[in-house]
């Protein structure tokens, strides 16, 4: 059976999946595989985000079975909370801690809606304080100084030609970093100056793309990208990718965190940074910038407002700015 279930999804995530599931005892292996299917096959998340909840599940099932829980219904608010206490023990983030426990509350919720438990124990169980900080963020000069340092003194080189290209498409997007690997070249309108983005659950949607990602992307295109491709030793090159490694073969995600790492150190950057970073970025300037949120929701490809406003923090100072400004008896 487990092998039916799980022959519609891909195979790397089949094969982990597999693998996961031979570690877990009987009570809770049909509820998992159930789970996994449907956050992989019917809402359609990407590889990464399920292979993530599959990591994070299999970690608090096993938790659980050392403390001799072996099927969901036994599982009570108490084991929840003294896991997320436990991995505080261990000296997990607040941020790492809160990620488990969202897993944790989906799995939950889902295994409510099979009828496999009478209760969802972890509802009433809140992330650790300190799980909600705001994300990192460049400030503009931080953005352009990054952008900057990517032309590596107007080199010529496809590699820097791509890497000014991909930061650049990244910043003007706002994408996610698998949004930017998946990018392919139809994908690009650089007449209409327009993207389209493969967000999560195979959502498609357009962003505009701006003047200096598209004269960036133009160079690497007419310069760059040809030559990355006849570097390929496959058979059948990589047409269709719009960013493509040094072998010519389609850019991985591990590759666009090591160009994100290496162009701040060039750019003298010490804030933590990664590929994320720019799409934080990108939303906090839209925001400052007078977009509202529901615009900058579309833009970003989130189901939910709620999530975008996280974007909308500002300094006191700004806040005090406004007031005194905007408020008719303010002074």
């Amino acid at each position: 059976m487990l092998e039916v279930v799980t022959s519609h999804l891909k195979p790397r995530f089949r094969a982990g999946f597999l693998c996961t599931m031979g570690t877990m005892t009987n009570g809770f292996t049909r509820l998992t595989e159930q789970f996994l299917v449907h956050i992989g096959v019917e809402r359609g998340l990407a590889t990464a985000t399920v292979t993530a909840y599959e990591s994070d599940i299999a970690k608090y099932i096993d938790w659980l079975e050392t403390r001799g829980i072996h099927e969901p219904d036994a599982i009570t608010k108490q084991d929840v909370e003294d896991y997320i206490a436990a991995l505080d023990q261990a000296g997990e983030s607040a941020r790492s801690k809160a990620r488990r426990l969202a897993s944790i509350h989906e799995f939950h919720r889902f295994a409510l809606g099979q009828h496999a438990v009478t209760a969802d124990v972890s509802a009433a169980v809140k992330a650790p304080k300190g799980a909600s900080t705001l994300p990192d963020v460049l400030t503009v000069d931080e953005v352009t100084r990054l952008l900057d340092a990517a032309a590596v003194g107007g080199s010529t080189d496809p590699v820097v030609l791509r890497d000014k290209a991909l930061l650049e498409f990244m910043y003007a997007t706002g994408c996610r970093v698998s949004e930017a690997t998946g990018a392919n070249l139809d994908d690009i309108d650089l007449d209409e100056h327009i993207a389209r983005l493969m967000g999560k659950g195979s959502k498609q949607r357009l962003v505009p793309l701006g003047s200096y990602a598209c004269r960036a992307i133009t160079a690497y295109l007419n310069a760059g990208r040809g030559e990355l491709e006849q570097r390929s030793s496959a058979k059948i090159p990589e047409r269709r990718a719009l960013f493509l490694n040094k072998r010519g073969k389609r850019i991985s995600r591990q590759s666009v965190w090591e160009i994100v790492k290496a162009t701040g150190e060039r750019a003298g950057i010490t804030k933590p940074l990664h590929p994320h970073t720019l799409r934080h970025s990108f939303a906090t300037h839209l925001i400052q910038g007078g977009a509202d949120v529901r615009t900058v929701q579309e833009l970003l490809g989130h189901a939910s407002v709620t999530t975008t406003q996280i974007y909308t923090h500002v300094s006191p100072e700004t806040l005090i700015e406004t007031y005194l400004t905007s408020h008719p008896r303010a002074r």
